[in-house]
């Protein structure tokens, strides 16, 4: 049998302990975690950037009073805090796949475990306590990557009605300064 590369060892012993299911949990685990990255990065640089640039372009409107002119407020606004909403939905469905796929290799397993069980002359109850072991590290792994990722869901919602609500307040504190 040819031997593997050291740097593909942790992924052998990750298929022996848990199945392949493990190894999509992980490849999940790293979408869920680099969008969250990727947020932060976002709501950090790319955000505040941007929020800056529209209340100057408001600030620079003539017109702040119309209906035309509040409507545009509101579609600037709505459009801005849509980009930092952008990959909400793909991170629930992440998080909501995680629970299922932990299921789906405890499920796998345990079929393995009985498969091996009924080709087995005596039936040890050692060798069922360890499938049956081996069997739900998928389903814990999956749990616990739901619930980071819940986690982190929830802060990033709290962050957006927070932003929402200070972007429309600054929009207001900028006209005041400009009319002033």
């Amino acid at each position: 049998m040819p031997t593997l590369p050291l740097w593909l060892e942790p992924v052998e012993r990750l298929v022996d302990a848990g199945g392949a299911v493990l190894v999509v949990l992980a490849f999940v685990a790293v979408l869920v975690f680099g969008m969250a990255i990727e947020r932060w990065w976002y709501y950090r640089i790319t955000w505040r950037s941007a929020r800056r640039q529209l209340i100057r372009r408001w600030a620079d409107r003539r017109d702040h009073r119309s209906w035309s002119a509040r409507t545009l407020r509101h579609v600037w606004t709505e459009a801005l805090v849509a980009r930092l909403r952008r990959p909400l939905p793909w991170l629930k469905l992440l998080v909501a796949l995680c629970p299922l796929l932990g299921l789906l290799g405890t499920v796998t397993g345990m079929i393995t475990v009985f498969d091996s069980l009924s080709m087995s002359d005596t039936h040890q109850a050692r060798a069922m306590a360890d499938g049956v072991a081996r069997a739900t590290l998928p389903t814990l792994t999956g749990m616990a990557i739901a619930v980071v990722g819940l986690l982190f869901i929830s802060r990033l919602e709290h962050v957006i009605r927070r932003e929402d609500q200070r972007l429309h307040d600054r929009l207001a504190r900028a006209l005041e300064e400009n009319d002033a």
